[in-house]
């Protein structure tokens, strides 16, 4: 049986190359922050701070609440104008955490609306979090399920 319908979620969300990133965290590690890294290196904004997650045939789609669509807050600038996508497929879920394994066994996956969605951990606030986040989705799609 397919999962349908939606809901809203506390993360930040990009497309790179198409494919859907959700960026978790409690207030204050690092979402936004790491979302706008990641737009300076090519990714576009799907939502800021909260996601509006649907499940559409099996595949969830991300995009953002219609009262925050295009808009971002940096922090220390306040709300900014910025370009936004829509209804994006997720490939990736970040969970952002200060002290992530170094070395993790396996990439989980987490279920979102009863549809797995592969997670990965990352320190958020370091200078190679988008870096890393990259290369997570790029291996994700390779087919990666060890580190």
């Amino acid at each position: 049986m397919t999962a349908t319908g939606a809901e809203t979620i506390h993360a930040t969300s990009v497309a790179i190359e198409g494919s859907g990133v959700l960026i978790m965290g409690p207030s204050g590690a690092g979402k936004s922050d790491l979302a706008l890294r990641l737009i300076d290196r090519g990714a576009s904004l799907i939502s800021d701070d909260y996601t509006i997650v649907t499940a559409n045939h099996g595949q969830l789609l991300l995009s953002a609440p219609p009262t925050i669509a295009g808009r971002m807050e940096i922090r220390h600038l306040g709300i900014v104008d910025m370009p936004c996508v829509g209804a994006v497929p997720a490939a990736l879920a970040i969970r952002l955490d200060e002290a992530p394994p170094r070395m993790p066994e396996t990439v989980p996956d987490m279920l979102l609306m009863s549809i797995a969605l592969p997670v990965v951990t990352l320190a958020g606030k370091e200078a190679s979090a988008p870096i890393k986040a990259e290369l997570a989705l790029r291996r994700i799609r390779e087919g990666w399920s060890q580190p």
